[in-house]
């Protein structure tokens, strides 16, 4: 899912990164980044353990699932915790949300079937949602303005260490065959975050703050979206997933027509049209992050065509991550000319890493660096394209929102990048399971599923392109 937030785009303040760690704010400051790094350390425990839960307990069938569930799950707690902080205060609302992420953690540790490890990975999600949200709404509350911008960067930074540690964690386990140890290792970790919450933030909302009424047939339509296309991706009947193709797509369309009358709205005025400014801006954040999403099945290929080990390949996945934080740091400083040719470089890069791990990674290898290198390589590219564009079109959605609906608008953001890595994950296990991952299944399998899932995937960076001399993309920056 988010390797970045979108978010970090606050003006920066004169005060320095000591007003975070001195004092009260130290403490608020390990509270808030605690929250964001329990989900994104939860993110690659999961991508990392996946190949080893369906050894153990099947369901290879399944296997997208896991992120499609967490991630829609992830959407509706996003949505919630405004409610959540409103009815509960900060120090309420963060232990309700560490109790949901809690149970959800025992049910994928203690699940005996791939049935229970998804409803485990459902209330995860949920959980895990609240986390998130939750950490950039009480920043208002408990920083002053002055240090807003730097508190949003090092919480955002979490996903950094998650990168570090998540799949070291998952895999540590993993290479003992012991995955359900990685879900046990999070408790004592929620424990301790509820007692620092529970003893360090305040009990009650600011006065005045409230949410906005819930867009509840745009949720209902996007979370449908997603689950029809996953119930059709699984099984070989070709008729049933052209059903779950044809039933995502009405929902999508239904979404769109709701969106567009509804008083209640989930993005601002003029985001559904893809060639307007603000509307090609949050489409190419969509198509970006969904040429991302082959990534939840790289940990599985690494394994089962080219013998790495599941530390290792845990750690391969995560390249996509860290070429995602070197293209942003590449294209954070670059000026407006810069800024046009990173949104037109940035899908190019996508585009040639696709192209090459569908090339490389179907080749079947014994971690020969020959070919392993250049997969490497290929995941990083994909990152790093994603990045390289980041910032700029995240500008232009400042730049083109509405007058007020700026709120909204960054809102949007999130929402289109999370609805896209759950829709992408979904139409990736629907990609593999046609290609035969399943059946045949074994090494023939797998090489199959590999190429027609890079390559067909490859058509996010092309859409992108399209946009970019079409859409908003030739304004952006």
């Amino acid at each position: 899912m988010s390797h970045s937030d979108s978010t970090t785009a606050l003006p920066e303040s004169g005060a320095g990164w000591s007003g975070l760690v001195s004092g009260k704010n130290a403490i608020y400051s390990v509270t808030l980044a605690g929250s964001v790094a329990l989900h994104a350390v939860n993110v690659f425990v999961a991508t990392t353990i996946m190949p080893s839960v369906v050894k153990d307990i099947g369901g290879l069938d399944y296997y997208a699932w896991s992120t499609t569930l967490f991630v829609v799950a992830s959407i509706l707690g996003a949505a919630l915790s405004a409610r959540l902080l409103n009815a509960a205060g900060p120090r309420g609302a963060y232990l309700a949300a560490a109790g949901i992420f809690a149970i959800g953690t025992l049910i994928c540790a203690l699940a005996p079937a791939m049935p229970f490890l998804l409803a485990g990975r459902f209330i995860q999600g949920l959980g895990g949602g609240f986390l998130y949200a939750l950490a950039y709404a009480v920043i208002r509350m408990v920083f002053e303005p002055t240090l807003w911008g730097r508190a949003i960067g090092l919480i955002s930074a979490m996903w950094g260490l998650a990168t570090l540690t998540g799949p070291a964690l998952g895999g540590m386990f993993a290479e003992i065959g012991q995955w359900r140890a990685a879900f046990w290792t999070l408790i004592p970790l929620i424990a301790g975050f509820a007692a620092l919450a529970a003893a360090t933030l305040p009990a009650r909302a600011q006065a005045g703050d409230g949410a906005s009424p819930l867009p509840k047939a745009q949720l209902c339509l996007l979370t449908l979206a997603v689950l029809v296309l996953s119930a059709g991706s699984v099984g070989s009947a070709v008729a049933v997933k052209l059903a779950g193709i044809g039933g995502a797509l009405a929902a999508i369309a239904l979404l769109v027509y709701c969106e567009r009358r509804s008083l209640n709205r989930l993005l601002p005025n003029g985001a559904l049209n893809p060639v307007g400014p603000l509307g090609g801006c949050y489409a190419v954040i969509g198509f970006l992050v969904l040429g991302m999403q082959p990534e939840i099945f790289v940990p599985y290929l690494l394994q089962v065509l080219h013998g790495q080990s599941p530390l290792i390949a845990g750690y391969l996945a995560a390249l996509t991550a860290l070429g995602w934080t070197l293209g942003t740091m590449v294209s954070a400083g670059l000026g407006e000319a810069g800024g046009r040719r990173a949104v037109l470089a940035g899908p190019l890069s996508g585009l040639c890493g696709l192209v090459l791990l569908a090339v490389l990674a179907p080749q079947q290898s014994d971690g020969a660096w020959m070919i392993l290198g250049p997969v490497c390589f290929g995941l990083v590219l994909v990152g790093f394209g994603i990045g390289l564009a980041w910032p700029h079109i995240v500008t232009g959605v400042f730049r083109f929102a509405p007058e007020g609906q700026q709120d909204l608008a960054t809102a949007g953001i999130t929402t289109v990048q999370l609805f896209a890595t759950a829709f992408g994950a979904a139409a990736a296990g629907m990609v593999v399971n046609l290609a035969g991952l399943t059946e045949p299944g074994g090494i023939a399998g797998a090489q199959s599923a590999a190429l027609w899932l890079f390559a067909a995937f490859a058509a996010a960076p092309v859409l992108c392109l399209i946009l970019r001399f079409y859409g908003a993309g030739r304004k952006v920056s």
